[in-house]
């Protein structure tokens, strides 16, 4: 099992920089980089990859530079970008063949992958099916097929359920779980749900910043004592929106239910609750609200 470790990694473009100062260690087991839109996510992930170098740090396999590895690291990955790319007039068993061609497969081997992965990813009845009569969840599992095609060690997904609905995203975070054994999967998402059921370790990042990472009971700890919950009138409900950040709105009759992150109690009447992982995210970013 590899061992992927981040010493300072910084990237910039110009005057700005997308990811500052990360450092971390990644064996086998799930990893949720959880981040708004734009908090340098993806692009962490494509230093992960080798796609893009490091303005500053570096990334080590096993304590060896990724760049110094080359072809031998890359036969070690598997990456699903968040818009990967496909033939849509290629069936998706051709297309997973084609793939496996590409990362050097032996043919007999190619053909016994793409069935085993189409199956593990329920495009089994699909295999003669032109790609471009897929639907999103289905573009999603092909896309997962084909990253575990050279069966890596190391397994990057970036954004993997964007687009998805909820069946689908349910499925889909089931294909991961099952593929964490004897893997580093590191998966991207600003979606907590995505992170909160399977991730082994969830890193909060934003503005190119690790702000905290952890297993998830350790992440909600530092909100204990900071979610509130509380029904009020519409006007205090707005006064309260104005000022907080609201994990939860849901009008009662004439009332306003809340849930609340604040430091102290809002308002006359709040209880503490036990805080969430959404709870906990709205926290350590600081209270922003979209």
């Amino acid at each position: 099992m590899p061992e992927l470790k981040l010493e300072g990694v910084t990237k910039r473009f110009k005057q700005k920089e997308a990811v500052k100062n990360v450092s971390m260690n990644l064996t086998e087991g799930v990893y949720g980089f959880l981040g708004e839109n734009g908090a340098g996510k993806t692009t962490l992930l494509r230093m992960l990859c080798g796609v893009l170098r490091p303005t500053e740090g570096m990334i080590t396999c096993d304590n060896v530079d990724i760049r110094t590895l080359d072809g031998e690291y890359r036969h070690m990955l598997g990456y699903l970008p968040q818009d990967f790319g496909y033939y849509p007039d290629f069936t998706a068993k051709r297309y997973l063949n084609y793939l496996a061609a590409c990362k050097a497969l032996p043919r007999e081997t190619a053909a016994s992958k793409t069935l085993e992965y189409m199956e593990l990813v329920g495009l089994e009845e699909h295999q003669n099916q032109k790609i471009k009569t897929f639907s999103g969840g289905m573009l999603r599992r092909l896309g997962i097929a084909q990253a575990l095609l050279n069966e890596p060690e190391i397994l990057i997904l970036d954004e993997p359920t964007s687009g998805l609905d909820p069946r689908e995203r349910i499925r889909f975070r089931n294909i991961i779980s099952s593929l964490s054994k004897d893997r580093i999967v590191i998966l991207s998402t600003h979606i907590v749900s995505d992170v909160e059921y399977i991730a082994d370790e969830i890193m909060l990042m934003k503005s190119g910043r690790i702000l905290c990472q952890g297993r998830m009971d350790s992440i909600t700890k530092a909100a204990e004592g900071k979610v509130w919950e509380c029904t009020v009138s519409q006007q205090e409900s707005d006064r309260l929106n104005d000022e907080f950040a609201i994990c939860n709105l849901r009008n009662v009759e004439s009332s306003v239910h809340l849930r609340i992150v604040a430091e102290k109690c809002p308002v006359k009447g709040a209880r503490p609750v036990e805080p969430g992982l959404e709870d906990a995210y709205l926290y350590y970013m600081g209270g922003e609200r979209e």
